[in-house]
């Protein structure tokens, strides 16, 4: 299949690397201009789309998926699908689907779980909107890029479950972190915490999957000195437009309200900005107190 790939970077990178590994012909586009195994580089966006019969897009934001979409859908060519995977909000996946449908396209709004290491190993689980032919076309990529696709629905399905999975995540990274600084106060030996609570009722992805001490679980940021894994600052973007739908929805979220709260202070007053929120457990046995408290 004839793929176009625009937002090549720590999550559209791998994901593209690996279509082309699986023997499709993808061409990729991204200002930063990064060398992908595999991947043809484009000019520009415009260039990587024409031809494609699958134009997959990973990009920061509702803005500039709008301006992308607005360059791309007249070098599609009619019947080719438009899939973003980008998490943004859900008015400006509508709005892309409206207008790549009223140009004769399919068109999937796709967001992602399983962070940069899912997409290296292509494990990642898509939440998908928009027509069953768009996603019957679709569908074999997913199989290579993920391990998982559901199809939630129409246009914007896709992502308000990734905005309604992003709070959960929010909230029990949270939590776990606050947990892991307890346990350290009290004494408890890391990794006895992990064997209780990895097999016991706070089981949780984050700390199962994503755990914020470093020796225990699987590895992790923390096993890397904390370096980036999901920056924090796009777990406050995701929280916001959580808290942006909420308040569309008239939908009360109060642990979502403190959620997005506390990782506001933690990247905006606690000089967190492009860390992985992870790094705040050193900080907060250090200190005693929980992330954004003063």
């Amino acid at each position: 299949m004839k793929i176009g790939f625009i937002g090549l970077g720590n999550m559209g990178g791998p994901m593209a690397r690996n279509l082309a590994a699986a023997g499709h012909q993808v061409a990729g586009f991204d200002l930063a201009a990064p060398q992908i195994e595999g991947v043809t580089p484009a000019a520009t966006a415009a260039e990587a789309a024409a031809g494609a019969e699958v134009v997959i897009t990973m990009l920061p934001n509702g803005q500039i998926l709008r301006a992308v979409a607005a360059e791309v859908i007249p070098a599609m060519a009619p019947g080719a699908v438009l899939c973003d995977c980008s998490t943004v909000d859900v008015d400006s996946a509508r709005a892309v689907a409206e207008q790549a449908v009223a140009a004769g396209l399919g068109a999937l709004d796709a967001p992602v779980s399983g962070g940069v290491g899912g997409a290296a190993a292509g494990t990642l689980t898509f939440m998908v909107g928009g027509s069953d032919a768009a996603f019957t076309t679709v569908s074999p990529l997913f199989d290579i890029m993920g391990q998982k696709a559901v199809h939630c629905g129409e246009s914007g399905a896709g992502q308000a479950a990734k905005i309604c999975n992003n709070m959960i995540l929010g909230v029990t990274m949270i939590a776990t972190c606050e947990a892991f600084a307890l346990a350290d106060k009290l004494g408890l030996d890391r990794q006895k915490m992990f064997d209780v609570v990895s097999t016991s009722s706070g089981y949780s992805w984050s700390l199962n999957a994503y755990c914020p001490a470093p020796g225990v679980g699987p590895k992790s940021p923390a096993d890397n000195d904390y370096k980036p894994g999901f920056a924090a600052e796009l777990m406050l973007k995701d929280l916001r437009l959580s808290q942006q739908a909420a308040e569309s929805a008239d939908a009360d979220t109060p642990m979502g309200q403190l959620a997005t709260a506390l990782y506001t202070a933690f990247v905006e007053d606690e000089d967190g900005r492009g860390r992985d929120f992870s790094a705040m457990l050193p900080r907060l046995s250090a200190r005693g107190r929980g992330p954004g408290s003063a």
